[in-house]
């Protein structure tokens, strides 16, 4: 029976709030003070300069009707031309410094997102499914440096435009600045009645969108068993209806875009010809000049465009808003990862890293409790130890904690209440260069790096020969395979290149393991992957490249625990046995229930 493609009930990933949104970007522009200073000067030195152009003007209106030579409307004129170069000059200067400050600051928080999402616990990412993490990484950073790259320095610059613009017009004559501001009750209640109604639209189109990728990743990733049930047509379905609700909301965004700009409009008519009647009435009693009038009337025409830009831009501002609110709320969720996290792909350590492979150390976990969040307790009561170069297999029924407590004894799950120690020293407080190499993690769920095959091991071993790399894969018996390859240890691999099956691509992380020669091998069903042809190959690999280290076997197989020295039964987040298969088989507890449901012969 297949999942039903219709919505589940899932916990989305936290939205920060405007207060902390703005709190993070104001840290981010204080790092770089500089820059800020720089852009934020340019940007008002641009503004300022516009502002030269209409006051010269009028100037030169009075000029005219006072019959004034020649010599100086050509300076006026000179004069005109010069602001007008200068002012696109600083312009673009300005919004490449504000395009430069934007991208670094977002450079900075997308690699902070990533960092949050790569140490988020599984049981996390479960509840609040992919397609809002890929959704905040893609679309909505997409959002964000489009208008940083676009809207956002010329939002900033119309922003400075409008406020020197106002203070020009009041600084001519307070009673034209009086009439200008006619205008802004009229602005202010057009954008109020916008952003009443186009607020709760822009965070349930962000929503949309992560429902939407959610729905297409879903059907992606399990697109073979789609197929095999035949629910391509119910999938289809699914990813179309929240497609249109996406769609439909962007169109009722687009039809409150357009109502608002007849608003715009309405208020800019309002405003100048306030402006006008104003300068009528006072060139007419000769309380300002002609040119003064003039100028006023210029002023007000220019916040025309940056007036126009802040308000139909808000579109696209509110939009980043929503999306910048939604990447803060990841790169804000606390640091759960220990700074011991490793794992056989980890790039070694630098020198401080100790020189050739260490011997098998002992393990202690204890884990008093823990639980993900706010959730319901995944283990209680677990005192675990691996003597040096002990092979201990980890079995229980599904939902027991194995994973859990198999992720906590490797360094990248921090328990809520317990501790982890290596030789006696905890293993959070290891340098990080050596817990890289004293603890490894092979999981199910293995990664081929695109790119040569001899690359994707030496994540593992950077300095590592080609023959050092041929050594470890053919210790896991990826020999046979290898041949096959048209280029060898150079074949281009993963996304675009040669696909490797899931036995082989558990080979290559079993390579990795081998050249990163841990202390430690912590095996999270590690060989899950391969079908019943490939089991066995895959637990002679797994045995071959954990030889001589003290191992942790999260079994799949009980096959695999029988050739463990000691196997420790979970069941409900408490161990309940430990024991040779031998001697748990004779007890014919919990164990022994599994191994006859199971119907394996030894």
């Amino acid at each position: 029976m297949t999942a039903d493609p219709r919505t589940p009930t899932r916990t989305l990933l936290p939205v920060a709030s405007a207060r902390q949104t703005w709190t993070t970007l104001g840290a981010q522009f204080r790092d770089r003070p500089g820059l800020s200073a720089a852009a934020a000067t340019v940007l008002v030195a641009a503004a300022t300069g516009g502002l030269v152009a209409p006051w010269v003007l009028g100037r030169l209106v009075d000029d005219v009707i006072a019959d004034a030579p020649v010599s100086r409307i050509a300076g006026r004129v000179a004069v005109i031309a010069a602001a007008a170069v200068l002012t696109g000059l600083l312009t673009a200067l300005g919004a490449a410094l504000a395009s430069r400050l934007g991208e670094t600051v977002l450079a900075r928080l997308r690699e902070r997102v990533l960092d949050r999402a790569l140490h988020l616990p599984s049981a996390t990412l479960e509840r609040a499914g992919t397609g809002d993490l890929l959704a905040r990484v893609g679309d909505d950073v997409a959002v964000v440096t489009n208008v940083i790259a676009v809207s956002g320095p010329a939002f900033v610059g119309a922003l400075l435009s409008v406020v020197l613009t106002v203070f020009g017009l009041v600084a001519l004559d307070w009673r034209l600045g009086l009439a200008g501001l006619v205008a802004a009750p009229a602005y202010a209640l057009a954008l109020r009645w916008y952003l009443r109604r186009s607020m709760p639209y822009y965070a349930r189109e962000r929503v949309a969108t992560g429902e939407r990728t959610q729905a297409m990743a879903g059907a992606l990733r399990g697109a073979a068993t789609v197929r095999a049930y035949r629910t391509e047509d119910a999938h289809v379905a699914a990813i179309a209806e929240r497609s249109g609700l996406a769609r439909d909301l962007s169109l009722e965004i687009f039809n409150l875009h357009t109502r608002f700009g007849l608003r715009i409009n309405r208020s800019e008519f309002l405003g100048l010809a306030a402006v006008l009647v104003a300068g009528f009435f006072l060139v007419r009693d000769d309380l300002v000049t002609v040119g003064a009038a003039t100028t006023a009337a210029l002023y007000f025409h220019r916040l025309f465009n940056p007036i126009g830009l802040l308000l139909l831009e808000s579109d696209s501002v509110l939009q980043a808003g929503a999306s910048l609110a939604r990447l803060v709320g990841v790169a804000s969720l606390p640091d759960t990862a220990p700074p011991a996290a490793a794992g056989p792909a980890s790039t070694p350590g630098p020198a401080t890293a100790p020189a050739g492979p260490r011997g098998p150390a002992a393990l202690d976990v204890t884990v008093r409790r823990h639980h993900y969040d706010d959730g319901p307790l995944v283990l209680a009561d677990v005192e675990l130890r691996l003597a040096p170069g002990e092979r201990v297999a980890l079995v229980g029924a599904s939902g027991a904690g194995k994973s859990t407590l198999a992720g906590i004894a490797a360094g990248i799950i921090a328990p809520t209440d317990g501790s982890v120690r290596l030789d006696g020293a905890p293993l959070t407080g290891v340098d990080e260069a050596v817990s890289r190499r004293d603890v490894a993690l092979v999981s199910q769920e293995v990664h081929v790096f695109a790119g040569p095959l001899a690359a994707d091991l030496r994540l593992a071993a950077p300095d590592a020969t080609d023959a050092e790399l041929l050594d470890a894969l053919d210790r896991v018996g990826a020999t046979t395979w290898l041949r096959t390859l048209p280029e060898g240890l150079a074949t281009p691999v993963g996304e675009g290149g040669h696909r490797l099956t899931a036995a082989q691509a558990q080979q290559v992380a079993l390579a990795r393991l081998v050249l990163t020669a841990p202390a430690v091998a912590v095996l999270d069903e590690a060989t899950a992957e391969a079908g019943s042809a490939g089991a066995r190959d895959l637990d002679r690999a797994a045995l071959a490249a954990t030889r001589g280290r003290t191992t942790l076997i999260v079994a799949h197989r009980l096959s695999q625990a029988v050739t463990a020295d000691r196997i420790v039964v979970l069941d409900h987040g408490r161990i309940v046995e430990q024991g040779t298969h031998d001697e748990l088989l004779a007890a014919d507890g919990r164990y022994g229930h599994l191994w006859r449901s199971w119907r394996v012969p030894v």
